[in-house]
């Protein structure tokens, strides 16, 4: 390649290395899309978007405008039919996709935010630094670099996310509503932004309910209810083929509009396109992810103060509840000493659990746009507990030292078992809490899951009432509780038999019978149950969050 251009609004110098890759084009047959329940989404729609197109999809509430963009761009499968980019199955591994929702971290300065995305979506040996700079120019988004997104204005966060998928030079860029909640003239300012994109040879395709949008595009895609195609062509011609003054009009033609017979014009010659770059490997996303992590957790001070404090303050009230001396051989009081040992069961396992459980649903749109970008969910995960997992060793750590330092602890020995116990207690709970939050789709849900979580925590532990002693469903139950294997490691390593046998309280020997055999197994069998539970709920999480995320491009 030689000589200067431009790619995506972008300049291309001389670079042996630098490829350009021509506009992609899009062919769509006969696709159809079922819901839930039968309602059709999609009825046997066919059209093509060809390079340097700026294409508008308009139609009534639940005509399937969004379906039929989500399976142009790849996101969906189509039900029946079949959707080609350039030739090839789809998704193309170089898309872009800006969904209607906030998909883009607030917390972090815009040239920050853009250099972790194209670090996660570049080869490692790409100029980032100059990349995030011209992207920025071509947005006009250049002075606002410093500035921290959640500051910008509505249109520039939506500049914003147009940035993120800019960055690794789409061959085709669909938004969903992307003058949604914005004013004409900021919408005026982004349908000439998107026109000049595609007049740099890269089509794009945007749904909207502004008529305003309409005249600005090349063609205007129509939908009627049930996700009939009814017109596709020229802006200027709609409202003379609906019979309609202008294209507002043309939605109250809908309904009783013919099927249009689409376009399925051939464009299988177009000059194959040079490689899409690869994106990182699994190790560098789960560093880059964890920086961009740590970064994000530094700058909500709020967060990491809760983070910091929570634990502090759950130690504050174990220390104002547990008395001290209550392990002292010469005093044994066995009803004292297993509950002191199951709230700190509960405490590590209480940790874990609310590090986790907001972690995943508060940015669920962001990591759906970022798996179709190419992002693996293990490094993902991987990367919320290496964040997570060293705070939750420190706050164990204190909690098990400040306790034992002031007698509310055994005094001799055992410390590092009673150590790695709680830690992996959290640890499982951690990853419950991940499975969890990927469950649900918003903080609200997340935090209706706490008391329902801790309560069979609480109840089928085998403190209250001994395991042995439990209903068949209890018992069976309490197999499923993970603070079952942590309270019964911690009273090993605590020497509650020994303790309730040979410390001369007349309540020990009662206590021994009831619990059974609940505190005879060696600790590490109980670690090794920990484990299992805690690699099940993280298979879980990646599980669900395959489902709930859609197809990664490529």
């Amino acid at each position: 390649m030689s000589g200067t251009g431009t790619v995506a609004g972008v300049p291309i110098v001389d670079d042996p290395r630098a490829a350009v890759r021509p506009g992609l084009p899009i062919e769509a047959i006969g696709l159809g899309q079922v819901a839930r329940g039968g309602r059709r989404l999609l009825d046997d729609v066919s059209l093509t978007v060809r390079p340097g197109e700026l294409v508008a999809i308009i139609g009534a509430s639940g005509a399937g405008k969004t379906t039929l963009l989500e399976t142009l761009a790849g996101v969906r499968r189509p039900g029946t039919g079949s959707v080609r980019h350039d030739g090839r199955p789809a998704p193309d591994a170089a898309v872009g996709y800006v969904p209607q929702d906030d998909i883009i971290h607030q917390e972090l300065p815009l040239a920050r935010t853009l250099r972790y995305a194209a670090r996660l979506r570049l080869p490692a040996r790409s100029d980032v630094d100059a990349r995030v700079a011209e992207v920025l120019a071509v947005l006009g988004l250049t002075g606002r670099a410093d500035t921290r997104v959640g500051s910008l204005s509505g249109g520039e966060r939506k500049r914003a996310s147009i940035a993120v998928e800019l960055l690794a030079r789409p061959r085709a860029l669909f938004l969903d509503e992307p003058t949604s909640g914005l004013d004409p003239a900021t919408a005026a300012e982004l349908l000439t932004l998107l026109r000049e994109l595609a007049a740099d040879g890269v089509p794009v395709v945007l749904t909207t309910h502004n008529p305003a949008d309409v005249d600005r595009c090349d063609t205007v895609v129509v939908l009627a209810p049930g996700g009939r195609l009814v017109f596709a062509g020229p802006p200027s011609s709609a409202p003379a083929h609906f019979d309609a003054d202008d294209v507002a009009g043309v939605y109250g033609r809908l309904a009783d509009a013919p099927s249009w017979p689409g376009s399925t014009t051939d464009i299988s010659d177009h000059a194959p396109a040079a490689p899409a770059p690869k994106s990182p490997g699994s190790l560098r996303q789960a560093a880059l992810l964890t920086r961009r992590n740590l970064d994000i957790l530094g700058a909500n001070r709020l967060t990491l103060a809760i983070l910091i404090g929570s634990p502090l303050v759950i130690l504050a009230m174990f220390l104002m509840l547990f008395r001290a001396g209550a392990f002292d051989p010469a005093h044994p009081d066995p009803a004292t000493t297993v509950m002191i040992l199951f709230w700190i069961a509960f405490g590590v396992f209480f940790f874990g659990l609310t590090y986790g459980l907001l972690q995943i649903c508060s940015e669920l749109p962001i990591l759906r746009r970022e798996v179709f970008a190419g992002l693996r969910l293990g490094p993902y995960l991987a990367a919320k507990v290496a964040l997570l997992l060293p705070p939750l060793a420190l706050v164990d750590l204190l909690l098990l030292a400040v306790l034992r330092a002031l007698d509310r602890l055994p005094a001799t020995g055992h410390f590092a078992e009673l150590y790695l116990t709680a830690l992996l207690a959290s640890a499982c709970a951690l990853a419950l809490g991940l499975l969890c939050s990927a469950s649900v789709s918003d903080v609200a849900q997340a935090s209706l899951l706490l008391p329902m979580l801790c309560f069979p925590q609480v109840l089928f532990v085998g403190a209250i009432l001994p395991v042995p002693v439990m209903a068949p469903v209890g018992r069976a139950l309490s197999f499923a509780m993970s603070n079952r294997w942590s309270f019964e490691a911690l009273g090993h390593s605590a020497g509650l038999e020994t303790l309730w046998r040979d410390g001369g309280s007349p309540l020990g020997p009662p206590l021994l019978a009831t619990y059974g055999d609940s505190f005879a197994r060696a600790p590490w069998q109980n670690w090794l149950i920990l484990g299992g539970m805690t690699l099940l709920f993280l298979a879980g999480a990646v599980l669900v969050l395959r489902l709930r995320c859609g197809r990664r491009r490529g």
